[in-house]
Order: C-alpha cells, then structure tokens, then sequence
C-alpha cells in the first residue's frame, strides 16, 4: 500500500503518479484471472502448493541444497519418490515447522531494516521503510525516493523498534543517504539504490547492523510458500508481518502475495520463511471497477483526497528481487560504482568484491621453537582500573600481519559500544593488555594457505573429525541414510547427507572458506605440540606479571585461554573469564585440551559464555551441556555477515555488562 504525505497533501503530480502505479498493479491482477482460476482448481484437487511441476522440483531442490529440510523427512524419503509428490512433501516440511533459530534469524533480517524519513513537500517526517543490501547500500522504492536530491534531504533510521519487555528504544542510529556516491533507480520497477554515508565513528551501516544478501537464483518461492514482511507501516516502529500470508500469483517483474501491509511499509523487504528476500514492496493492489478505476471501500470510484485508508485493498505487490538485480546489471555505471554493486555478493551476479589477496603465498616452513620469546602485543596501563586489576585480550584465528595496537582499540570499540548500551563506564584501550600471537601462530603452522585444511597427515585427520562433528551438532543425517539414485531432488538429498562442510555453511549463512579456514587453526593448534607451545609461549611473553586479570578470549582464542589457564602462576590469579565464539564444545576440542577434558581449571571468579547460533566455530554451544565451572552464558544474535566478529559480540550489552561488572 502506498504513502503520501502524514499531513494527507501531496501535489497533483504526485496522485496522478500513485493512481498510476494502483491503476498497473490492478491492471496485472485483472490480466491474471485465467492463472488464479488454474490455481483455484490445482488447490481444489488437494495440491496444497498450486504452482508448475517444474518450480516445485526448483524449490524442493533449493531447500535441500541450503539444509533447510528436517533431517527426519531426508531419511523418510526414498529413491522410488518422485515428481511433484515429493517436491511438494519436501516444501510442507520446511512450512510445518521451523527451527527455533527461525525467530533469531528473523532478528537478524530485522536489524538490517530503517525506517525513512524524509519531505513530500512539508516537514521531514518518517514515511517509508528501506534496508540494508551490502555493507554500505540502501534499497527502498523509487516513489521514495524519485531523485537524488529527495534522497539528499533523507535520513535512514536504524533500532527503531520496540524492546523485548515492551519498552521504547532508548536509542537509535541515523545514516544519512550519499547519492553523489550512487543513486540507481527506475520508476517502472519501482526501485531506488543509493549509498549511505559511514557514521559518526566511521563504520558503515551494514558493518554496525549487517546487510541482507540478494540471490539472483530461482526456486526460493513456489504459489502457496507464506511470505514475511518487516517495516515501519505508515511511519511507526518496526512491525513484522508474518501470520497468514501467503504467496498467491507470479508476474514476469512482480510478485503478489496476501499479507496485511500498510502505509510507509513501501521500501521493506519480503521473505520467504529461511530469510531470503525474494520481493520489494512496493503497493497495494486495490480492488477496481470495469473502466480500471480504483474503488473505496463503499465500492464507489476512490479519488485521493480520501486518503489511502480508504481504498478497497485485495493484496498486495512486491517488485521482484531477481528482476532488480538484472536491471542493475545492465545499467552503466563507472568503476567506482560497479565495485559498490559487486559488494552485493556473488549470488547476486554483479560481480565479486575485490579479493582481500592478489596473490597466494607460498606455504612457510615449520620453525624451531626457542625458549627466548620476544614480547609481541600491547600492554596496558599499570595504573588502569584503579591498579586493582587487568584486562586481558585473548584474540583468535587468522590475525597475522595485523597491528596489536590496532586490534586491540578495534576489540575495545566494540565492547565500549556493549558498555554505552548498558549504561556502564567506557574503557580506553591504553588500559587493555593485548597478548600477540599471531605473527607465530602461522609460522609454527606446516602450511599458510589461506582455506586449505593443515598437510600433516594428524591434523588433516582432525580437521574432518571437527568438522564431522559440528555438521552432526546441526543435525547432518548419518552418512547411511543415504543410498545411490538418479531422481534429481534425490540426488539433492543424498549430496546434503554426505556433505558436513555444506551442512554447516548453509544451517550458519556463513561461506565455506571462512568456516574450512576457522576449523584448520584450531586443529593445528590442537594436533602440533610443539604449534601449541610456541603460541602459549608468546602469550604468556605478552601477559602481565601480577594480576588479578580478567580474562575476554574469542575463537581460537577461547581454546588458547583454557590452555593457559594451566600454567599461570599464583601471582597472575583469574578474577574472571569471558570466552564468546568459543568452539570448546566440541568433544574433538575439549578432549585436546591441557586439562584433559571439560573442567575447569579453578579460578578465582566466575566464567561466562557468550554464542551466536549462526556462528560455525560456536556450533557446540551451549556449553553447560558439558562443561562444569560454568558461572553463566547467553545466547546473542549477530549479523550474518558478523556471526562470529569479536566486535558483534562485545557490542552486546549483555556481555559488556558482565565484563564491566568484573572491573568493577
């Protein structure tokens, strides 16, 4: 349903182009009448999910491919299933019910989604919905933004949303729109891509709150899947659309669907139940007569003094997703630009982001390890916290090359952003102590190449045991379920059960390389002995000489933490130990460990665990199942292309505050 202006005015050419687009998207729903009939009559012969043959075997295929169908309904099915039975038996599985992270992934999409404000001739005002498409990109619709210079006047409004208890937000956070930088539209379809200017602190938005991946890809919605739409109707706080919506009727550049939408959600997302944006909204589709007029809801011809409240509405219309990602791929635009749009990501088809190496270095010898260690790192202030104690950085995997000093201000932006939320006193980074073990890690490594699994024959060995492991933890059937056929979903099937890597990738939203890359350090660390005592050598070099300390350690990290716990003296005692991202509940881990299980050590204060449930390295989580000593832990919902980011986790006001309780 479309917007005007809070003030019910708006200029003659401003009805005339709303009449327009009700006018199109009534027209279209009119053409498609012979289409609802052959669907009427396809759910009148039970087929619950009316569409062709071939789009259901595209969905069903899609669904198993990224994991998303129960592992019970992969086992209950066999090679002599075929056709669109199967596909449509595959399709209920995944509308019937959902994993409880439905709702945390829910949140994510959320988080990438503001609220518009913006002039239609008066006061600037909150009006429209738009959302996060890469790091630094905003997708909203062309009637909000006809032009560069209505997008120049424009902020974008992010956390405006109601808390958990009911409470108002008690903070939000404005980008303003950079048109000068990329502004892309095009009023047929009914879309407006334009750049956001980096905040205050110089992140961009999609780095603060992530961003929603737009897939070119068929298959992520057949007639009958329900859709979800999440905005700010009619200028309010965000709202989700998610109860008895449904997709009803495909057009070559359109989609509609029933779902109850109001004035301001233009610009929101549509999804599908696994969080794929498949539509923009854009309008309503409003009930008309013979001549094409719009009709009121007396059934009279509407005319837009009344107001938008008053118009007969009998669905909805989004543009589709894969549409806009074509028109963008044949509009012309400058390098600078193009390198914006490839940021879009690979499944979009307009390109690829430029590689973070132009060149692959060559794999490092294994070096001797010495007793003399040099101090790497940053080391804090004596006098920090009162002199009553120190705060100790442990970082994780892949950190080589990098600037302690930089790190170590990049961990305490986040955790001081957690801090702020909270309400409790900020740190400076000076104060922190930030052990460096980097650099060593990779050279006491048999290999440096970026991705691949270790050579040694040990740790290949132990890499695919954890990766085996945390494929099962995301509910991997076993490889028996599986049997040679040639029906092509089966194929599909039998590929999800033998594949772990792919099961994880696809159960976490988080790519291969970075989940195969995350899991081959921490093999190396834990199959090398002489790899593990080089690293907690340099740790220990970079630690403070007397304590109390309190501990924050991520990733590999965590792993390295509980090792080093084993050998801290009685004048560096633990007032508390934080692990977030941890994969120390994994068996394959903690059986490794120094301590020789999941114990431990005695220390001074309390150990709290924070997880993401998108986080691959965090799959074992929670650790209570296994681990005693365990004070507390909670469960965070980061940013897809954040799940397992140091940053998102202490910008949690939850783990911020039991670190800042711990320093008093």
């Amino acid at each position: 349903m479309e917007i005007s202006g809070n003030d019910g005015t708006a200029t003659s050419a401003a009805d005339e182009r709303l009449v327009g687009r009700l006018r199109a998207a009534a027209a279209r729903y009119a053409a498609a009448e012979a289409d609802r009939s052959t669907i009427e009559a396809r759910r009148a012969d039970g087929r619950r999910f009316p569409d062709d043959d071939h789009r259901l075997q595209l969905r069903a295929a899609r669904l198993v491919e990224q994991h998303e169908v129960p592992g019970q309904v992969l086992l209950a099915t066999s090679p002599q299933e075929s056709g669109p039975g199967l596909a449509e038996r595959i399709i209920g599985a995944t509308n019937d019910l959902q994993s409880l992270n439905f709702l945390a992934r829910g949140m994510r999409a959320a988080a990438c989604v503001a609220r518009i404000w913006y002039s239609t001739g008066g006061p600037v005002q909150p009006q429209a919905t738009g959302f996060l498409v890469s790091p630094s990109l905003l997708l909203t619709n062309h009637h909000v933004f006809p032009d560069a210079a209505t997008a120049r006047g424009a902020f974008a409004e992010f956390g405006a949303e109601m808390g958990i208890d009911n409470d108002l937000p008690a903070h939000t956070t404005r980008f303003t729109p950079d048109p000068d930088t990329l502004f892309l539209t095009d009023e047929d379809l009914d879309f407006a891509l334009v750049a956001l200017r980096p905040g205050g602190d110089g992140r961009p938005a999609g780095q603060v709150f992530g961003h929603l991946w737009l897939l070119a890809a068929e298959g992520k919605l057949v007639i009958g899947d329900p859709v979800n739409v999440i905005g700010h109707p009619d200028g309010r706080l965000k709202e989700i659309a998610i109860r008895q919506n449904r997709f009803t009727q495909r057009f070559d550049d359109f989609l509609q669907y029933e779902t109850d939408t109001e004035p301001g959600n233009s610009g929101s997302p549509v999804f599908n139940d696994q969080w794929e944006t498949v539509a923009l909204h854009h309008s309503g589709v409003p009930a008309h007569d013979a001549s094409g007029a719009v009709l009121n809801l007396h059934d009279q011809p509407w005319r837009p003094e009344q107001g938008q409240a008053e118009i007969k509405w009998i669905a909805n219309e989004g543009v589709r997703i894969s549409v806009i990602l074509a028109r963008l791929a044949a509009l012309t635009t400058g390098d600078a630009q193009r390198a914006l749009l490839a940021e879009l990501g690979p499944g979009s088809g307009l390109g690829s982001a430029p590689a973070l190496l132009s060149t692959v270095p060559a794999p490092r010898p294994p070096i001797e390890v010495t007793e003399a260690v040099p101090v790497a790192g940053a080391t804090g202030r004596p006098e920090a916290f009162g002199g009553r104690l120190r705060l100790v950085f442990v970082h994780g995997r892949s950190q080589q090359g990098r600037d302690p000093d930089e790190l170590r201000r990049g961990w305490a932006a986040g955790l001081n952003s957690g801090l702020t939320l909270a309400g409790l006193p900020t740190i400076d980074p000076a104060d922190v102590w930030f052990p460096y073990y980097g650099d060593r890690l990779v050279q006491v490594m048999e290999s440096a190449l970026p991705g691949e699994a270790p050579l040694s024959a040990s740790a290949r060995e132990l890499y695919d045991r954890l990766l085996d492991e945390a494929a099962r933890r995301a509910g991997m059937p076993p490889p028996e379920a599986a049997e040679p056929a040639t029906e092509s979903i089966w194929d599909h099937v039998v590929r999800t059960t033998r594949e772990p890597l792919g099961w994880i990738a696809a159960h976490t939203g988080v790519d291969r390389l970075v989940i195969k890359a995350a899991f081959k350090d921490v093999a190396a660390y834990l199959d090398q002995d002489d790899t593990r005592t080089a690293v907690l050598d340099q740790v220990l070099a970079g630690m403070p000489a007397d304590g109390p300390v309190v501990l924050v350690a991520h990733s590999l990290g965590t792993v390295v933490a509980m090792d080093l716990l084993t050998r801290l003296g009685p004048a560096v005692p633990v007032a508390g130990l934080i692990t977030v991202g941890s994969p120390l509940g994994m068996d394959t881990v903690y059986s490794r460990l120094r301590i020789g299980g999941p114990h431990l050590p005695p220390i001074a204060g309390p150990w709290l665990n924070a997880w993401c449930r998108t986080d691959p390295v965090a799959i074992g989580c929670p650790l209570a199942d296994d681990w005693s000593g365990l004070a507390a832990e909670c469960s965070v919902a980061n940013p897809l292309d954040r799940a397992h980011d140091i940053g998102a986790y202490l910008g949690h006001p939850e783990v911020a505050t039991a670190i800042g309780r711990l320093l008093g």
